[in-house]
């Protein structure tokens, strides 16, 4: 993808009730202008009254759903979270070979982060202003590094990675792709996507499996998990 291209913007939806009705609608729309907005500027800029004069409600509007501009980023992180997670899902759950399920799952989170590169930006950047956002910033953290603790650590049992404390390893690789994401996607011009996706997979690919399996992106290794065990 050319990063001078327009990004594939985040569309929010309103959430899944028996009857979607106006206020719902309304509410998607502010977060989505929200993710709009930090396309072109940064999160310092961003005020209420800055954000509403980007489509057509009212400043109260705003305040029916959200206390504050904190407020209103947390709420989109929260939407954000399941759609990272869900990137990540083939290498978390399923079975096959290991190798070209994380790369799959990388690929997709670096397409994420292409996508969303200004959002991450403007999370870091907020949560050093918000004690309440930077709880919500550090929990979704650490939740991430929970998973990939699991997945280490059950592929160790099945002898597909070596033994070593899953944790530390698993917080290194979490944050080495968050900072790599602000850094080449927080801001444009953006990095092109595929060099960044490419050092990403080879760095998670050669700690947990072995450079070996770093150029195909593929491996002789497989995983059988235990029905029930995930």
């Amino acid at each position: 993808m050319s990063p001078n291209k327009s990004p594939k913007r985040l569309v929010v939806e309103p959430e899944p009730i028996a009857k979607i009705g106006r206020a719902e609608h309304t509410r998607a729309e502010i977060l989505d202008a929200a993710f709009k907005f930090l396309w072109s500027r940064p999160f310092r800029d961003m005020t209420v009254n800055a954000l509403m004069a980007t489509i057509p409600q009212s400043r109260t509007a705003f305040y029916m759903y959200f206390d504050d501009i904190h407020g209103l980023m947390a709420a989109l992180l929260k939407k954000l979270e399941s759609e990272i997670l869900k990137g990540a899902s083939p290498w978390l759950c399923d079975d096959g070979d290991p190798v070209a399920l994380l790369y799959e799952s990388l690929a997709a989170e670096a397409q994420f982060g292409y996508q969303c590169g200004p959002f991450i930006k403007a999370v870091s950047d907020a949560a050093a202003t918000n004690a309440g956002l930077e709880d919500q910033w550090n929990t979704l953290l650490d939740r991430f590094d929970d998973a990939v603790s699991e997945r280490i650590a059950a592929d160790q049992e099945l002898g597909l990675i070596e033994a070593f404390d899953p944790r530390p390893v698993a917080t290194a690789l979490n944050q080495f792709d968050a900072a790599k994401y602000v850094r080449k996607f927080g801001h444009r011009p953006r990095s092109r996507l595929q060099p960044v996706a490419d050092a990403i997979a080879r760095v998670w690919i050669s700690t947990l499996y072995g450079h070996q399996w770093t150029t195909g992106r593929t491996s002789e290794l497989y995983r059988k998990q235990v029905p029930g065990s995930h």
